[in-house]
């Protein structure tokens, strides 16, 4: 016998329910059509993930329930097809007075599945693990369910397969996969929406292949596809076989239909699917990146993208990026030279965008700058200038590329990375004014690897090696005074970065990084310079996670704190 699986590996839109309905009938559709016998949809892909406080809204989950009706009718037709639905379920017996007298979920919700078939929900299951880390939240609105998930799916020629049916966070414990497989599952699936960080594909396939040693079972591994704000889901799912080896991978970063062939053999599941290769680190990172923005613009309805093309490395980068993501028609660069700018920062600056044929416009802000420190002199009187003169220039930056958003309704991509937000390297109002930040948890030197990575592929025929190479080997500099260099004011940015990690990402103390080999005064500086800079960073746009801690949902820190270790 055959049992023949469909993960719908598809991009869904928060909120959007009747798109997202659709989306799961179409691919229903086309399951049927070429013999499928059970089709799996992400973790909530009804309503999206993450819906956040949208769950607190009763009309929201009323629109879910008549998302799940609609799609339970227009697929009533497909006899015989197993459609297995992500969407959040109210609690009956956690309504009102009593949910709020018993202290649980905000919302009184389950992060559940259903799963329909002829038009009829005939099974349902609740998640029983809620993560409540990074950047989830989930024991905010969901109350955790206590039930096995199996259920019944028949192939073509009659014969039954118990199916056990895990959401995400389910299958990272022992319990749940080990109940399923005590009530008879023959086979695991496990539907997902689990942010991508570098790292986290093998991280999630080492996971479920000691889910599967542990039962025995094979197990496949649905996962949600998209940008949805800061985070981004990269697909990548795939299936491991009863001994754990990986039987097939889906293509990552894309929507798919990813089709999967159980066959039942006297040895056991003989299993036939495509495997995609793994990517490297740099290659998951683009993608990663790529496809942040073009969800973030997309499904936010934003025209095209401006960003100021400084001629330096952080600008370039994102350009390329942006240009990836969007086209080049839909990208303009502003260069907007001050009295510090050298000459090769005009020259590399019209030489990218010509490179990646995007419209380049220069608009020196020298007149401007001058008028201001006009108007600041009779205040400034007998004080040198200092930063106060090098952030004006960032700022008049800001307001003109701000007015050409608003005058075009195009999104400022900001240019700022991880390294510049973890330490304030960068100007409030000034460089970090925008709508989007597209390398904000991309350290420094992750910028210079990826530009050297870009300028090596081509991966969406937008142009080869669109970054010069003097942007990429010329110190780095903000060109705000004369002779100005970023290791004037930091430590090199790989000791910079290294600490970052170490104390941001990891929690590590400044003693312990001292101990690894650090110079005391680094760590003190870099530590204090993440301290005193809390302020900026809740004032800085969304950005792209990419990292396994990002200055976002994963960094909940006061500003005000007297704690210095």
């Amino acid at each position: 016998m055959t049992l023949k699986i469909c993960v719908a590996q598809l991009n869904f839109v928060v909120g959007d329910m009747a798109g997202n309905a659709r989306k799961i009938i179409d691919a229903a559709r086309d399951a049927h059509a070429r013999g499928i016998g059970l089709l799996l949809t992400p973790e909530l892909a009804l309503c999206g993930y993450a819906a956040e406080d949208l769950f607190l809204r009763p009309a929201f989950i009323d629109a879910c329930d008549d998302a799940l009706k609609t799609v339970a009718g227009e697929t009533a037709a497909l006899k015989g097809l197993h459609i297995v639905v992500g969407h959040p379920v109210r609690v009956p017996s956690l309504a009102g007075e009593e949910r709020r007298e018993r202290s649980v979920s905000v919302a009184g919700l389950y992060n559940a599945a259903s799963v329909l078939c002829d038009g009829q929900v005939v099974h349902r299951y609740a998640k029983r693990e809620l993560p409540n880390y990074q950047v989830f939240d989930e024991r905010r609105y969901f109350v955790p369910g206590n039930g096995v998930g199996v259920f019944d799916v028949t192939d073509a020629e009659g014969e039954r397969v118990r199916v056990g049916l895990l959401i995400c966070e389910d299958a990272w414990f022992d319990a749940p996969a080990a109940d399923a497989r005590a009530a008879g599952a023959e086979l695991l699936a496990v539907i997902n929406a689990s942010p991508f960080h570098t790292g986290k594909g093998n991280e999630r396939e080492g996971t479920m292949r000691q889910r599967v040693q542990a039962t025995g079972v094979p197990l496949v591994y649905a996962h949600l596809v998209g940008g949805q704000d800061e985070i981004v889901f990269e697909g990548r799912s795939f299936v491991l076989a009863a001994d754990g080896s990986l039987a097939g991978r889906a293509i990552s970063f894309e929507e798919a239909l990813f089709d999967i062939d159980f066959n039942r053999e006297p040895a056991g599941w003989r299993i036939e699917a495509i495997t995609d290769r793994a990517h490297s680190l740099e290659a998951d990172l683009w993608h990663a990146l790529v496809l942040g923005v073009r969800d973030y613009l997309g499904k936010n309805g934003f025209p095209g993208a401006i960003l100021g093309l400084s001629g330096g490395i952080d600008s370039a980068l994102v350009l390329a990026i942006a240009v990836d993501a969007l086209g080049k028609d839909r990208v303009r660069s502003v260069m907007m030279p001050s009295p510090y700018t050298a000459d090769i920062s005009w020259i590399d600056a019209r030489d990218m965008a010509e490179r990646l044929g995007v419209r380049h416009d220069e608009i020196a802000i020298a007149p401007e700058f001058e008028a201001f420190k006009a108007s600041l002199a009779p205040l400034f009187e007998g004080r040198t200038e200092d930063t106060t003169e090098e952030n004006l220039q960032a700022r008049i930056r800001g307001t003109l590329l701000m007015a050409m958003s608003n005058k075009f309704g195009s999104i400022v991509l900001t240019t700022g990375n991880k390294s510049e937000m973890a330490t304030g390297y960068c100007t409030l109002y000034g460089d970090m004014a925008g709508g989007f930040a597209v390398i904000k948890d991309v350290a420094k030197t992750m910028v210079f690897r990826l530009a050297r990575w870009r300028n090596e592929h081509d991966p969406y025929g937008t142009g080869a090696n669109p970054i010069p190479e003097r942007i990429i080997t010329r110190p780095p500099s903000a060109e705000l005074r004369a002779d100005q260099k970023d290791q004037d004011s930091l430590p090199e940015y790989d000791v910079l970065d290294t600490i970052i990690e170490r104390y941001m990402e990891n929690d590590q103390s400044p003693a312990s990084i001292v101990a690894d080999g650090f110079d005391r005064a680094d760590v003190d500086k870099v530590v204090r310079l993440i301290r005193i800079n809390e302020y900026k960073r809740r004032q800085a746009p969304v950005g792209i996670r990419v990292t396994h801690r990002s200055f976002g949902k994963d960094w909940r820190y006061p500003i005000t704190s007297k704690y210095r270790a």
